[in-house]
């Protein structure tokens, strides 16, 4: 058993991980801004205390005395670089001071390669909006990269994320391309993805690189 602090755990990758993580033995602090907006996300293995991830003094608060640290926040209500640089910055320093060395993150499909130095987000055509939020992503990569952490970012497949999907346990991880099942899987289950968090907060196998997430 190991014990977890999940930032961004009322959102909807948030509670599959908490679920998924509990649901095998570890225990978990769930990480929100405001915990009365969240009664239900409390339970066995499962403690929520309020934090915020672009804050470290919080982050190194809330992280003491935790295994590894999972990353599943976003928010759409500031641009999205201007959050992710400050959230990568807040949990380099948060988590060294907490002790805490091992961080495992959501990213973006969009980053993801459709050929060799070639991402997804800088092909021909890619939205514009899209385009915003994927490079904030890219910017929370470029913090992680120069830190001393044991990171690993996890993207999932660029296709529609399916909240109401079971857990179908099918899911691999690895490899930096956007992945040849997307093109044949419309949706891919926030279920999986949770579990595929957790695998690598349990087992760690990749470190200091993103990798992608698929069936």
């Amino acid at each position: 058993m190991s014990r977890f602090v999940l930032f961004g755990a009322g959102g909807r990758a948030g509670t599959r991980v908490a679920a998924e993580a509990a649901g095998r033995g570890h225990e978990v602090t769930a990480v929100v801004r405001d915990p009365a907006k969240y009664p239900d996300l409390s339970g066995e293995n499962v403690r929520v205390v309020a934090g915020d991830v672009t804050d470290a003094d919080r982050v190194a608060a809330v992280a003491a005395g935790h295994d590894v640290a999972i990353q599943v926040t976003a928010r759409l209500d500031v641009p999205s670089e201007e959050f992710f640089t400050a959230a990568s910055h807040a949990l380099v320093d948060g988590l060294a001071r907490a002790g805490v060395s091992r961080l495992v993150a959501l990213g973006i499909g969009s980053l993801l390669e459709v050929s060799p130095g070639v991402r997804l987000v800088d092909t021909p055509g890619f939205p514009a909006d899209a385009r915003a939020f994927s490079l904030g992503h890219a910017a929370e990569l470029a913090v992680f990269e120069k830190s001393a952490l044991d990171w690993v970012v996890l993207a999932p497949p660029p296709v529609f994320l399916d909240e109401q999907a079971a857990r179908t346990g099918r899911h691999r991880i690895g490899g930096g391309q956007v992945p040849a099942s997307a093109e044949g899987d419309p949706a891919f289950a926030y279920a999986d993805l949770a579990a595929a968090l957790v695998d690598e907060a349990e087992t760690p196998r990749h470190h200091r690189v993103q990798v992608a997430v698929s069936y």
